[in-house]
């Protein structure tokens, strides 16, 4: 007799380098993009939803990762065999929609965008490839002054996070001056499509992790890393090499001294000279509005690793270290970065279009927040539960439910056949503040029962037998029935 062929099943596993986000995390998200939002709205910048997918050549040359398959981007075709990509940030989808809509929009262009992205990178602890970011963009203008405000913007949503002045800096470079730099070495930054540039633009941007002697190495022949695998470099010579991490490294305390010393740098580069005049003119603005030095820095070593960036670029940078598991120290660094990015929408138009902007890195900047202990973690944030004494009695329970949610109470009937140990069991796992009860003997005297849960864990630390435990019913009331939501609200009120 034949076998029967084994069925095979799927295996339940997440794809790697994603991740699921719980109810708790999720609550906490919303929070925190709620108050992101607020402040964006507050400068003047209006909300714009673009579509998760555009087409392939939209994006362009402007990838994350061209050394990997898809260039950096999940592609798919459609049914007219045209390949889209879901979008790596919100940026690109910003300039086909104001190449789209130019004539129609007020200009400049203010918006504000947040939503998913994707990246097709190698994944790695902390590095996931699908990820929420925040951005606010000005369009239409050629004003340092928007990329300035841009930079105050990143510092005041800092601080309306609960990030507190001291704990975070925003970061400023210009991307005219490393050119000039560049210039000074004899590279020729549209040399070759600008392919050298972009590798040691890369590679200085990873200072803050590799440190000077790893940027070092990427600059010349490469680098291999604690994995084995290898990073071609940009091949320059020792001298000009020195000459780069010179530049990087000048940052002062001042911003008005990092400038004078960035400007002998590339004094004899009219691209260098501008963009430092440029920097002159967002310090002047950053000293005015109370922003320069302590809140919002000029910076050299500030580079960005996206190649559209054109001007003044800007990091927000978490500045204060917090203690992991093990008790090692570990620095959140970068958190939201953006820049000016002239030319991106001129790929479709052909008309040179002035843009700034700055984006936020939703996921990595909740996980310091909750370092810090800032996330808000409501205690009372799960339903009520209202338990099921008696099935017969559906109906009845079932209303005072939805009493409750009438009552903008968040709230719910057990909807399983298990009993009242399993029903308590639940009730704790969804992280109810607490749980509703009536057997027979409180429908005939008209009341129920309302357990406090979450004072109820705080007195079962502190009782010390189960006798005490029935004797003292703590944190268990009962209330006739018809003043239940107003007691479950004053349960819930002195837990939030």
């Amino acid at each position: 007799m034949a076998k029967k062929n084994k069925r095979v099943r799927p295996a339940a596993r997440l794809p790697k380098g994603f991740r699921d986000i719980e109810a708790a995390e999720l609550r906490a998200t919303q929070a925190m993009l709620a108050a992101i939002r607020e402040t964006y709205e507050r400068y003047g910048f209006e909300g714009l939803e673009t579509p998760a997918f555009e087409y392939t050549d939209a994006l362009g040359k402007f990838l994350p990762d061209s050394d990997r398959p898809n260039e950096g981007v999940f592609s798919l075709q459609d049914e007219d065999e045209r390949w889209m990509s879901l979008r790596y940030d919100l940026t690109a989808p910003l300039a086909r929609y104001v190449a789209e809509n130019y004539d129609k929009l007020p200009k400049p262009f203010r918006r504000f965008a947040t939503g998913t992205v994707w990246r097709n990178e190698k994944p790695g602890p902390g590095r996931f490839r699908q990820f929420t970011q925040f951005d606010a963009d000005t369009v239409g203008t050629q004003s340092v002054a928007a990329d300035a405000e841009i930079c105050m913007l990143a510092a005041d949503t800092m601080e309306a996070l609960g990030i507190g002045r001291g704990e975070y800096q925003i970061r400023v470079n210009s991307r005219k001056v490393l050119d000039g730099v560049l210039e000074g070495i004899g590279i020729d930054p549209a040399d070759a499509g600008g392919a050298k540039r972009l590798t040691i633009l890369r590679a200085v941007d990873k200072l803050d992790r590799l440190g000077a002697e790893g940027v070092s190495l990427l600059l010349g022949g490469g680098r291999k890393d604690e994995s084995g695998d290898f990073t071609s470099g940009a091949g320059l010579e020792a001298d000009a090499i020195s000459r780069v991490l010179s530049f990087v490294e000048a940052g002062a305390e001042k911003g008005t001294d990092t400038l004078n010393a960035i400007a002998a740098l590339v004094e004899n580069s009219e691209t260098g000279r501008e963009g430092v005049a440029e920097l002159r003119q967002m310090q002047e603005l950053f000293e005015a509005a109370g922003y320069a030095d302590e809140r919002v820095r000029i910076d050299p070593s500030i580079v960005r690793g996206l190649d559209y960036y054109t001007g003044p670029v800007f990091e927000a940078e978490l500045t204060f270290e917090v203690n992991d598991e093990k008790g090692r120290p570990v620095r959140f660094g970068s958190v939201g970065g953006g820049g000016r990015y002239d030319d991106l929408v001129a790929r479709f138009t052909g008309q040179s279009v002035p843009a700034t902007g700055f984006s936020i890195g939703v996921s990595r900047l909740q996980a310091a927040l909750a370092a810090l202990g800032r996330v808000e973690t409501n205690a009372a944030s799960g339903p009520v539960v209202v338990l099921v004494m008696d099935r017969s009695e559906l109906p009845r329970y079932q209303r005072m439910a939805g009493d409750l949610r009438a009552a903008g109470v968040r709230a719910e009937m057990y909807l399983g056949t298990s009993g009242m140990k399993a029903q308590m069991k639940y009730a704790d796992k969804r992280g109810a503040p607490c749980v509703i009860i009536q057997g027979s003997d409180e429908r005939e005297s008209g009341e129920v029962q309302i357990k406090d849960l979450i004072e109820g864990a705080k007195a079962a630390q502190s009782i010390a037998d189960n006798k005490e435990w029935k004797e003292s019913r703590p944190a268990q009331v009962s209330v006739p029935e018809a003043d239940l939501v107003e007691e479950v609200k004053k349960i819930i009120a002195r837990h939030c």
